[in-house]
């Protein structure tokens, strides 16, 4: 799953409006384990980049999904896009 994440984040990073549909649509397919399995920490922290990103739908799910989270899964979440955005 990890080649399957660091193709798509590579991509996203080409820039234009593309990059935040890509981290949004990563983030839904960790929160519904399609094609892998369910992770919510991974499926906010995607979806947290692509709402940065200018993705305001994005922003809505990682919302809903915040919900459903702990605080220490929110936290280590926050973290890893933290971790992201300052590597990328």
């Amino acid at each position: 799953m990890a080649r399957f994440e660091m193709h798509n984040s590579e991509m996203a990073t080409l820039g234009g409006e593309a990059r935040a549909d890509v981290f949004r649509d990563m983030g839904l397919m960790y929160a519904t384990g399609r094609g892998c399995p369910v992770d919510l920490v991974s499926a906010h922290k995607w979806l947290n980049i692509a709402a940065i990103k200018g993705c305001d739908r994005a922003a809505e799910l990682r919302a809903d999904l915040a919900q459903s989270m702990s605080k220490v899964e929110l936290a280590e979440a926050l973290r890893a896009a933290r971790e992201w955005m300052t590597m990328h």
